[in-house]
C-alpha cells in the first residue's frame, strides 16, 4: 500500500483516507453540510410546518389560490434548501476529490452534474 503526505503536516495517510475538510467521526465522514446541521434542521423544520399548514388548509377548505399560493413558498423554500446543500456538497465533497485527485474527482463531479440535472427538472 502506498501513501501519500498529509497536507503541510509531514504524516503520511493511505489512499482514499479523507483529506483535510473531511474529518471522520465514529466511523463516518464528515459531509459538507455538517457544520451548519442544526441551522438546516431548523429550515427543514420550518418547511415541514408550511406542509402541515397546506393539510391544514385544505381540511379547512380554504380557497384553491391561497393553497396555490403557499404551496409555491413551500416549493421555494425547498429549492432554496438544495440549492444551499448543492453549494456544501460543491464546496466540501467535490473540493476535497479534487485537491485528492484520481478518479473520485470525476465521480464527484458526474454526481454533483445529476443532482443539477434533477433539480433543473422540477
Amino acid at each position: 500500500m502506498t501513501t501519500t503526505e498529509a497536507e503541510g503536516t509531514g504524516a503520511t495517510t493511505p489512499p482514499g483516507t479523507p483529506g483535510p475538510g473531511s474529518a471522520v467521526t465514529t466511523g463516518h465522514a464528515v459531509h459538507g453540510y455538517h457544520d451548519h446541521k442544526q441551522e438546516h434542521l431548523k429550515r427543514l423544520r420550518r418547511i415541514e410546518g408550511q406542509i402541515r399548514g397546506l393539510q391544514r388548509m385544505v381540511e379547512e377548505d380554504q380557497y384553491c389560490i391561497d393553497i396555490l399560493t403557499q404551496v409555491s413558498a413551500s416549493t421555494k423554500a425547498l429549492q432554496s434548501f438544495a440549492l444551499q446543500l448543492l453549494e456544501e456538497h460543491l464546496r466540501h465533497c467535490v473540493a476535497d476529490a479534487a485537491v485528492r485527485g484520481g478518479d473520485e474527482v470525476e465521480e464527484k463531479v458526474a454526481e454533483a452534474t445529476r443532482a443539477i440535472a434533477r433539480m433543473l427538472r422540477t
